[in-house]
């Protein structure tokens, strides 16, 4: 198992108010006016007059303090790399942290560490804990255990009382207190009264509910995606149809109630077609895929390796190809890493009895970037487009504001394996893969963490 306070990344703070995020990462203060150079440094922000344009930027206790052709600073940190880029902070919209209730798999603490080593600066949280998040004291309890962090953990409060699909949460409170969507998680909502009322209660305080797309009752006993791997497998089929239909009958559900509705983990082209269709229309749709479904297809399992069991399961080889010509023809709104960390016990077992689920956060941007998405759309689909679809503030770069910036190098070419793993898990699939691309490091609420 990967330790999260294993060496590797350093957390600078400007401060010496450093409190229990100790406990996960190396700690060094620079000093109490923290000073650091990126240098020469490409700056990819499609709004900013200094988009592609080659910058030193001199970061001073927390805010980006001047950008210019060049800046000598005295006792400042300098960060360079033979191709470095810099953006506004990343964005995740859908990982799972086990805290509380399953910290044996994750605690928001390693979440968070393992989000810095991915880039991201703001996470949103699935609600699928224990208690699950579906009433305000749990969502106050998500952002004051990451209150000292330095990524923002931002929960998706329950749609329903317990992610169970039987009764609507106080969503309007949940909203007050911090939550920023709506979702049932992992699992979908299957009713569609329920789903309707949701989509209709969501309006009045102008929020997105968030939908896992899998008609349960068609894909109980589907151990894999039903198709000629299966077969040859001798697994039980889980059929395109089950998202589809799911798809389907929650557009027409949207259509009804003009509310917001996001589609996250789209595994299938007709799914993607039915979503393109009702953008046309003008209806607030928004999808994502994840880097897994991009990156494997249902032939990969014939190794039978559970890292590769997910939820939506990985689906055939031309499935995979739409989605990556979707992603590069601008159809799809955010990539999600759908990070879902597991214990060892619960994928060290056989195929059938392993439990579903990826951890993925530390190899999201590499996932894309090997796959040849051009950088600026990679930065579009991690930082401003699920800021929009979750109408969450755009961090600026500019001469004094706080800096919120991810530090990578699309040009590094590396082997992924387990030693670069931040989550309390492992259970991800791209270990011994090599990737293109790599993450150097973020800075976020006046802290820096780097590799």
């Amino acid at each position: 198992m990967p330790n999260p306070t294993a060496k590797g990344y350093v957390l600078l703070r400007s401060d010496q108010v450093l409190g229990r995020v100790m406990e996960f990462y190396d700690i060094c203060l620079i000093s109490k006016t923290m000073k650091l150079i990126l240098r020469k440094a490409r700056i990819i922000c499609a709004s900013s007059p200094l988009h592609q344009k080659v910058k030193d930027i001199l970061i001073v206790d927390g805010k980006i303090d001047s950008i210019d052709d060049h800046i000598e600073a005295p006792d400042a940190t300098i960060i360079s790399s033979a191709d470095l880029h810099v953006s506004i902070g990343w964005m995740d919209t859908f990982a799972r942290f086990g805290e509380p209730g399953f910290e044996h798999r994750e605690t928001i603490a390693s979440g968070a560490a393992a989000a810095a080593a991915g880039g991201f600066t703001h996470v949103l949280t699935l609600p699928n804990t224990k208690p699950a998040i579906s009433n305000k004291s749990m969502v106050e309890f998500i952002l004051q255990r990451s209150y000292s962090l330095p990524v923002n953990v931002i929960p998706i409060g329950a749609a329903t009382q317990h992610a169970e699909g039987k009764e609507l949460c106080e969503m309007y409170d949940m909203h007050h207190s911090g939550a920023v969507a709506f979702s049932d998680g992992i699992h979908p909502i299957q009713d569609p009264g329920i789903m309707i009322k949701a989509l209709q209660y969501l309006k009045a305080i102008n929020a997105t509910l968030i939908q896992l797309p899998n008609q349960q009752s068609i894909t109980a006993h589907g151990l894999m995606h039903e198709g000629i791997s299966s077969t040859q497998l001798g697994l039980p089929g889980i059929p395109a149809i089950a998202e589809e239909l799911m798809i389907a009958r929650d557009i027409e559900l949207l259509r009804y109630t003009s509310s917001k509705l996001h589609v996250t983990g789209v595994s299938t082209a007709r799914g993607i077609e039915l979503i393109k269709t009702a953008k046309k229309e003008g209806l607030y749709i928004s999808c994502s895929v994840t880097p897994y479904h991009i990156h494997f297809c249902d032939e990969d399992l014939h190794s039978y390796s559970t890292h590769l069991k997910t939820d939506p399961p990985l689906r055939s080889r031309s499935d995979m190809m739409a989605l990556r010509d979707a992603l590069k023809e601008g159809h799809i709104d955010t990539i999600a890493s759908h990070h879902q960390p597991l214990h060892i016990d619960e994928k060290n077992c056989e195929f059938e009895y392993a439990k579903s689920g990826m951890e993925t956060l530390e190899t999201v941007y590499a996932a894309i970037n090997t796959i040849g998405v051009p950088t600026e759309s990679i930065v579009d689909l991690l930082s401003v487009k699920p800021r929009a679809v979750f109408g969450i503030p755009t961090p600026t770069l500019e001469s004094g504001s706080e800096a919120c910036l991810t530090i990578f190098d699309p040009s590094i070419s590396f082997t992924f394996d387990q030693s670069m793993i931040r989550s309390a898990s492992a259970n991800n699939a791209f270990i011994g893969m090599p990737l293109h691309g790599k993450v150097l490091g973020i800075i976020n609420k006046g802290q820096i963490v780097l590799s």
